[in-house]
């Protein structure tokens, strides 16, 4: 009973993740937490069915996924402080300028 409640909350999580993608088209900082939130729901998914099912293989793959995120968001914000630096925003909008 405890571990529906639980993936109840992942998956409220992953549908504020979700909205928060497809809802948000100016700032590319709030995409880049929703994306967060996804990965974050995924991670709690992986650790209820590990501990429901006593196995550690979902938590390795939590392991890597919270990887996954951590090098994902450090390599989005310093291309985000580049982007800054040239255009003097970070609107997604003006992004569209950048394709050739």
């Amino acid at each position: 009973m405890g571990s529906i409640i639980f993936l109840f909350v992942s998956i409220l999580i992953f549908f504020f993740g979700l909205c928060g993608v497809f809802s948000n088209r100016k700032n590319i900082l709030l995409v880049l937490m929703s994306v967060e939130l996804i990965l974050l729901s995924a991670n709690f998914n992986f650790l209820i069915v590990s501990t429901y099912l006593d196995d550690r293989l979902g938590q390795i793959f939590s392991i890597f996924i919270l990887t996954v995120a951590a090098v994902e968001s450090s390599t989005g914000l310093a291309i985000l402080v580049v982007y800054y630096r040239v255009r003097g925003t970070v609107c997604l909008d003006f992004i569209n300028l950048l394709k050739g």
